[in-house]
Order: structure tokens, then C-alpha cells, then sequence
């Protein structure tokens, strides 16, 4: 049996070791300043004595991240629902591989569905790229979440893969804990969802038997994202300008910081969350594919089901029918809501000082993608 000590370098923290943990944030300036904008209304001594109360990690998250999720829905949604979850058994562990839009939210909203369907919350795996500061790691690590090592060396990635492969195994088949991660390294830019292969092959890296008992075992359970609007989908335009002006563009730290901040606080409209059953009866006859069409196939499998249960706004039809250039959907959506659609997306375009055409075709496409995989499978 596997031990927590194996994977002190990526693991979350557990409960004996969060007041450590308080007490060193509360030194971090930056994080005191963090909690005055993130809680403006809450006296900092008050929120200090709040903390140091606090002895579990669920007692943190109930306590302090689920009212501040809580108030980020009613601030800047029109409703976050979901469908799925209540079929799935809150007694058992599952690998939720979703699609991914927001760097913060897309999991953290899954993880307040999931207490609010009678389920523990899920772990969840973030890249190294986004704890620029080390209390940003202490804080995410509070929150149930495990560190994804990106942009190392080839021999020191293989050992980080299989580290990370064993760790998730750990937790679901020992420690009875669910574990949320993207189907694909960093979010989608374009809106076409593709689940990765080394994704799959990381997690069966870990596995003792043979390729359907692996991922029997870890119970995949793919989820569908479907945000009405992506406060981040001109920043991501952006990116594609940016990179076609300079092909070796890559975001920064600071870019990454914005994208968060964005996400958090810009308007999302409808926020609609689907997981389709645990995928095991699906996996049957995998074994008998060549070894690298097993992959493609577990790919398409997941990929089917997050395409088919994706929620599809006006929005999306609006953009499908502009992409076209026809009217095929034109019964999905009315007047006031191209109307609504497209104000919204000239005000986003008019943020940037940039090629609006290009800008404008970017989003269209971004929003078009999840109507063109829906139908096509």
C-alpha cells in the first residue's frame, strides 16, 4: 500500500498540517492584501480568528471557500445547475476528465455541485505554472488541490507522470477520494474540446493490470463544462493574435494572473455542468486494439460523451449560423438573443486595441466549436 509520505511534492495538505500552513500565510503580505479585495465587508482580524478556528480541511473549504464560490455564482452568473450527479454513488471515487474553460472555476464549482449532491469534494490537479508565489501553492493546497509539474526535462517528466499516475491510483482506489483533472494540458482556446492521449497514458502508467482493469478501476467519469459566456474568450482571441503575429509567443506569468483575475470576476451568464456515467462498460473490447489505438479510442469515447452533453446556448447557434453563413439553427435562438449575443461580443472585441476582424472571427469560432462537435460526434 501506497503512503501520503511517497507524494509530499505534489499532494494537498492534510489536516494536522493546515496551522502550520495558516500561520505562514498570515505573515504573507500579499495574501492579507488578497483576503481585504477577495472579502472587503469581513474585518481582517475577524477573518484571522476564522481561520485559526478552523481544524479540517473540509471545515476550510465549507467555512471559507464555499461562501466565497457561493458569492462569486450570485455575482457573476445566471445560475450554475448540473445534471449527472445525483446518479452517481457518493460512497464511491471517481476521475472527473472535463473539458476546460477557467483556470479557478471550472473546478471550483464542480466541487460545490458535488457538496451540494452529498458527495466529498474532489481533488484537483493545477499546473506549476500558475503558483507564481509560494503562498499561492500553500492556498490551492488548502483547497484540496495536487501539483501537476509542467515543462520539465524528458526523463524528469517520465518520473513526474508516473508519480503523479500513482498518486491519483492512490486516491482512488486507497483513500476513497475523487480526483478532477482536464482533459488536455491548459484550457481549450478555440472551444474544440479533445481529450490528450498522454493525459490517458499518465494515468494507466500506475495500473497492475491489463488496459480495461486499469481504467476500470480509477472509474472515468467524463464531464461536460458549458459556460453561456467565457469572460476570458477575448484574452484568448487575443493569444491566436498574438501568436499569428509572432509564432513564438507564449503567455506569461502576469498573463496568467490576468486570465485568473478575469475569470473569477467577468459575467459567465447560464453555467451548466453534466457527467456522464462512470465509463467501465464502455472499456470492454479495448483490449484487444493495438496499443496506441486503445488511447485514441478511451479518447474518443470520453470526447463523444463530453460533446454530446454539452449545454448549448443561444449563443453558440448564433455563432454556428455566422460561421456557416447560413440559418440552419436559426429555430434555436430569437432576435433579442442575437440581439444580446452579439452586443456582448462587441464589447469584448472593444476592449483590444487590436484586428477586430480577426478578434471577431476568433470568438465566433470559439463559440461555434461545441454546436459543430454536438452534431458531428
Amino acid at each position: 500500500m501506497a503512503t501520503d509520505q511517497e507524494f509530499n511534492e505534489l499532494r494537498p495538505y492534510r489536516d494536522h498540517e493546515i496551522h502550520q500552513v495558516f500561520q505562514q500565510l498570515l505573515k504573507e503580505e500579499s495574501f492579507i492584501e488578497l483576503l481585504k479585495y477577495l472579502f472587503p465587508h469581513v474585518p481582517i482580524n475577524d477573518f484571522v480568528n476564522q481561520l485559526l478556528s478552523i481544524n479540517t480541511i473540509k471545515e476550510f473549504q465549507i467555512g471559507v471557500v464555499y461562501p466565497f464560490i457561493k458569492e462569486i455564482i450570485k455575482d457573476t452568473t445566471k445560475g450554475v445547475t448540473a445534471e449527472g450527479l445525483d446518479k452517481l454513488d457518493p460512497n464511491k471515487s471517481y476521475i472527473f476528465i472535463s473539458n476546460h474553460r477557467d483556470i479557478v472555476l471550472d473546478s471550483a464549482f464542480l466541487n460545490i455541485l458535488l457538496h451540494e449532491h452529498g458527495h466529498e469534494t474532489s481533488e484537483i490537479a493545477i499546473g506549476d505554472n500558475l503558483l507564481i508565489y509560494p503562498w499561492i501553492t500553500q492556498l490551492v493546497k488548502l483547497n484540496k488541490s495536487f501539483v501537476v509539474r509542467r515543462n520539465l526535462p524528458a526523463r524528469q517528466m517520465l518520473q513526474s507522470s508516473n508519480l503523479m499516475s500513482k498518486y491519483i491510483r492512490y486516491n482512488i482506489t486507497e483513500r476513497n477520494q475523487s480526483v478532477w483533472i482536464a482533459q488536455r494540458e491548459g484550457r481549450s482556446k478555440d472551444g474544440d474540446d479533445r481529450t490528450q492521449t498522454s493525459l490517458l497514458k499518465m494515468i494507466n502508467m500506475s495500473g497492475n493490470g491489463d488496459f480495461e482493469q486499469n481504467f476500470k478501476e480509477v472509474q472515468i467519469v467524463p464531464l461536460s463544462i458549458s459556460y453561456e459566456y467565457d469572460p476570458c474568450d477575448y484574452l484568448k482571441a487575443h493569444e491566436f493574435l498574438l501568436k499569428r503575429d509572432n509564432p513564438d509567443y507564449k503567455k506569461t506569468q502576469a498573463d496568467d494572473l490576468k486570465h485568473m483575475g478575469s475569470g473569477i470576476k467577468g459575467r459567465k451568464g447560464r453555467v451548466h455542468f453534466k457527467a456522464a456515467a462512470p465509463l467501465n462498460e464502455e472499456l470492454v473490447g479495448l483490449n484487444e486494439l493495438d496499443k496506441h489505438e486503445r488511447l485514441n479510442k478511451l479518447a474518443e469515447i470520453i470526447d463523444n460523451h463530453i460533446h454530446s452533453n454539452y449545454k448549448l446556448w443561444p449563443g453558440n447557434f448564433i455563432a454556428a449560423d455566422f460561421v456557416n453563413g447560413n440559418k440552419l439553427f436559426a429555430s434555436k435562438y430569437t432576435k433579442e438573443d442575437a440581439d444580446v449575443f452579439n452586443a456582448y461580443i462587441n464589447e469584448h472585441i472593444s476592449r483590444l486595441n487590436a484586428d477586430k476582424e480577426f478578434i471577431h472571427a476568433c470568438l465566433m469560432e470559439m463559440y461555434a466549436n461545441p454546436v459543430k462537435n454536438f452534431y458531428n460526434g
